[in-house]
């Protein structure tokens, strides 16, 4: 199988084609790009992969500028640190989508997708449509997510409840998860941070890293940083730094309106 790499991050670069290789050994990568410009050059000259693997957020641009310029005929695995592009992924031939850092597992259960959906749509016709794609991730949801507004706080022997609107943010410390409220509070949580973040509504929240997760409100002064990092200050203070990656640094912004 003929795979084709699109990442402006070396080191990215490096794992995905090392995880490719222990997937199966058989696996030629063509070629690794770094932007959209190279990307649009390469498919207007060379034959199309059976698979392409690419980053969202290149160095000139969104990988999606690459399918508006010219014709992409080979499905694609998109590898990247944002999650609100999932949709408009789908509509680009997308099998799977990867969320950053990759996760070997993960990369092995999608090139496995890849192979049943080849199978069961022809390798002649690899590439699904949306419908199709849709189809195998099973029925849309009825509903909209129903995201937690309150939540029973333990404190000594009684459970209080506290109101979402009060919680500034959540922080993990010790092995243990704690809210911090906006009266400078901090309440013992049963749920970990991956468990909030399915219980927050994301326009509100941010899982800023793998400490924090931020209400909207709670942002203070956002400081640039560098390698790309931001610094955020936040109302309550905390005794720590509360940085944004590099990778996250362009969601962070989109959520805060930018």
């Amino acid at each position: 199988m003929n795979i084709l790499i699109i990442e402006d991050e070396p080191l990215a670069a490096r794992q995905l084609r090392a995880m490719l290789q222990d997937y199966d050994p058989m696996i030629t990568v063509l070629d690794v790009l770094d932007s959209v410009a190279a990307s649009v050059e390469w498919f207007q000259t060379q034959t199309p992969p059976d698979l392409l693997l690419a980053d969202i957020e290149l160095v000139d641009g969104q990988s999606f500028d690459i399918f508006s310029q010219v014709a992409v005929r080979c499905p694609v695995i998109f590898t990247t640190a944002y999650d609100e592009y999932a949709l408009r992924a789908f509509q680009v031939h997308s099998v799977d989508y990867l969320l950053k850092p990759i996760d070997e597992a993960a990369l092995r259960r999608s090139l496995t997708k890849f192979g049943e959906m080849q199978r069961l749509y022809g390798a002649a016709h690899p590439a699904l449509n949306l419908r199709e794609l849709l189809a195998t991730l099973g029925p849309a949801p009825t509903a909209p997510p129903d995201y937690r507004d309150r939540f029973l706080i333990k404190q000594g022997a009684r459970l209080v409840p506290v109101e979402v609107a009060d919680m500034a943010y959540f922080y993990a410390r010790d092995g243990l998860t704690f809210v911090r409220t906006y009266d400078a509070r901090d309440l013992l949580m049963d749920y970990t941070l991956d468990e909030l973040t399915d219980k927050l509504n994301p326009k509100d929240f941010f899982r800023a890293n793998r400490q924090f997760i931020l209400y909207n409100k709670a942002v203070g002064r956002v400081h640039l940083h560098f390698n790309g990092r931001l610094k955020v200050d936040l109302k309550p203070p905390i005794d720590e730094e509360v940085f944004i990656s590099r990778d996250r640094a362009g969601a962070f912004r989109a959520w805060l309106g930018e």
